[in-house]
């Protein structure tokens, strides 16, 4: 379980690979495997608590200066994973993509043009030097996307109610030959259904994504935050997982009918958190 602190996550999801530590070279992975040892593993909430201090500042640091060099570790098989942050690289890349979420004088507000156009110039420096670079967490405000169901399935679903002191936990957690598996399955499925869709060109660009990784990767679908956005009793119900896997199966089946009456299930469950969404 996590702790409640007094710095709640926002309402965000988030999509993790977890690489073992042969998929990195040294001295990284010598990084890695002492990392691994602490005792003191830092918390998804911990991550955003030191994102949202930079933003907090005057004027406003939408990139740390340094990359981060934390992760999230996982053992799973008797085999160690880790899921670097990658902070800054991530912060660049959202920063790219809040153009499209808000008008230009409400990010005015938010990031001065003079803060966004440093902050642009110094990631295609850094590009430059690294064209490869992929970040092993993707991260959702306000929902969860269907392309990331489509890589799990019911069964992978783990479910932690939270007591006293502690807030409810859902996530699934699929190996990485599962998750491209079902993207293959489902993009098959979709394009024998329609000719093309936000949804489509979503599990494509997730499926390119996973091709990055090493084979005996983990990858997690985490509520995180998002689990405070849900009304009372909805996350112990909500499976919308299977409800993608059953729609996409309707679809190979040729029955537009129940793919039409599984999707309609996953807007329903999802419709309090567009409707808190807005209200925001």
């Amino acid at each position: 379980m996590t702790k409640v602190s007094s710095v709640i996550v926002p309402y965000a999801s988030y999509l993790r690979v977890y690489e073992p530590l042969a998929a990195f070279r040294q001295p990284e992975r010598g990084h890695w495997e002492r990392y691994a040892r602490r005792d003191d593993l830092p918390s998804y909430q911990e991550e955003l608590r030191r994102s949202l201090a930079d933003l907090a500042a005057v004027p406003p640091a939408p990139v740390p200066v340094h990359e981060s060099e934390d992760a999230f570790v996982l053992e799973s098989d008797g085999e160690i994973r880790v899921c670097p942050w990658r902070t800054r690289l991530r912060g660049w890349q959202a920063l790219g993509e809040l153009a499209e979420e808000y008008p230009l004088p409400v990010l005015d507000a938010l990031l001065p043009p003079v803060v966004r156009l440093e902050a642009t110039r110094d990631y295609e420096r850094w590009l430059a030097e690294h064209p490869d670079a992929r970040p092993w967490i993707r991260t959702s405000t306000w929902q969860v996307p269907i392309n990331w169901f489509v890589l799990f399935d019911d069964e992978e679903r783990e479910y932690g109610k939270g007591s006293a002191g502690e807030v409810p936990v859902l996530r699934y957690r699929t190996p990485m030959v599962q998750a491209r598996r079902r993207v293959a399955r489902g993009l098959r499925a979709l394009r024998d259904a329609v000719d093309e869709s936000l949804l489509i060109d979503g599990l494509v660009d997730v499926g390119r994504w996973l091709e990055e990784f090493h084979p005996r990767s983990l990858v997690e679908l985490d509520y995180a935050g998002l689990v405070h956005a849900l009304p009372a009793g909805a996350l112990e119900d909500d499976h919308s997982a299977a409800d993608v896997g059953e729609g996409i199966a309707a679809l190979r089946r040729g029955d537009e009918g129940g793919a039409a009456e599984a999707y309609g299930r996953l807007v329903e469950r999802w419709r309090a958190v567009r409707d808190l969404r807005s209200a925001n």
